[in-house]
């Protein structure tokens, strides 16, 4: 079997492309996979150093603010739906697979017309403009949250939930407290922002420094690269014992296992590993993606008491002060968690590749 995988611009769409290409290699060792994505994006780095080879095409996002300037973006979708069926035609694949961003739009639109079943995979609560402009060329659309109908059509969706990162369960609380330098038996707050980090999340710590020092609590601060130097040196004005600060944490499955509470901003992968290792949260959705996909994502959650929402605008007021109050409440802890795992799904990748190895023998 052939599998053509496209989609990226983001991790959030990379991870779980990767991780349904790990999946059907699994299944069948013997496929052949080729990714498209697009050229200068995350995924030409970032799909190879996983193993699988990767085309480049020159498609872009549209400019919703300079509309004058899409002339030259209409140019190149045209020359990216050429080369994608220059593509297909000579890779030849049984399934073609979206995971959104703007290279998928072209390679699964040239897939559809040229008779390859389409599977795609919509991370977000709130659908991306890519999947929901493709819904009518799918056969199968696997989401990751209930009610999707309002976007897709309900006889193709299937709930299968996002793929996350291996080996994040398995940790324990002990091995944890050793490698971080805590006592296992203190409260440990999680603050997570992503690889590059979160601005809002990262200035609330920071101007709330002295009321986390003397909560009783210990903390592992996971900065982000670009904001790692402002929060060492708020530290260092500001030294705090019972904080950790780091711009990447290599070890999550050792920060999950000893954290009790975690704030994350709302990005699909994030939840869906929050869910499935059931972990009392508190969300704070970025406010600079598509759609304000984030809010939608969190309030899945909240609406099933399996989270906290605090906005990005109160979170220099409000979050720290929620956070502590939360952290010291073992019942709301204790409902948190176990109504966030109500909403786990588990082996996502499996059974997304499960799906694409269906549409294939069809």
């Amino acid at each position: 079997m052939n599998y053509l995988i496209s989609g990226g611009g983001t991790g959030g769409h990379i991870f779980p492309a990767v991780s349904i290409a790990n999946a059907l290699r699994e299944l069948q060792p013997d496929c052949k996979i080729l990714f498209v994505g697009a050229d200068n994006r995350m995924e030409m780095e970032r799909v190879p150093q996983a193993g699988y080879e990767i085309v480049g095409l020159p498609v872009r996002g549209f400019d919703r603010k300079h509309l004058w300037k899409n002339l030259s973006v209409l140019w190149d979708l045209r020359k990216s739906l050429k080369m994608a069926r220059k593509i297909i035609e000579d890779f030849k694949p049984d399934v073609a697979i979206g995971v959104g961003g703007y290279a998928s739009g072209a390679a699964m639109k040239a897939a559809a017309r040229m008779g390859v079943p389409v599977l795609l995979q919509e991370q977000n609560g709130f659908a991306g403009v890519t999947n929901k402009l493709l819904r009518r060329d799918a056969q199968k659309i696997c989401v990751a949250y209930e009610g999707m109908e309002r976007f897709f059509p309900a006889e193709k969706i299937i709930l299968t939930g996002n793929p996350v990162r291996q080996n994040l369960e398995g940790g324990s609380k002990a091995e944890a407290a050793e490698y971080f330098g805590l006592d296992e038996k203190k409260k440990t707050l999680l603050i997570i922002g992503g690889s590059l980090g979160a601005r809002t999340i990262n200035e609330s710590i920071i101007s709330h420094l002295n009321e986390l020092k003397e909560s009783g609590i210990q903390i592992i601060w996971q900065t982000g690269k670009t904001y790692h130097e402002q929060c060492k040196k708020a530290l260092q004005e500001n030294p705090a014992e019972n904080v950790f600060c780091t711009a990447f944490l290599s070890r999550m499955d050792l920060a999950y296992a000893i954290a009790d509470l975690v704030i994350s901003r709302a990005g699909a992968s994030s939840i869906s590993e929050l869910c499935l290792l059931g972990k009392p949260c508190i969300l704070v959705p970025s406010p600079n993606v598509a759609e304000d996909h984030q809010t939608h994502n969190a309030m899945a959650l909240v609406r099933k008491d399996a989270a906290i929402l605090v906005r990005d605008i109160d979170a220099q007021n409000q979050l720290v002060e929620n956070a502590l109050r939360v952290i010291h409440n073992d019942d709301k802890l204790h409902r948190l968690s176990n109504n966030i795992k109500t909403l786990a799904q588990r082996d996502s990748a499996r059974r997304i590749a499960e799906e694409v190895i269906r549409l294939a023998r069809k």
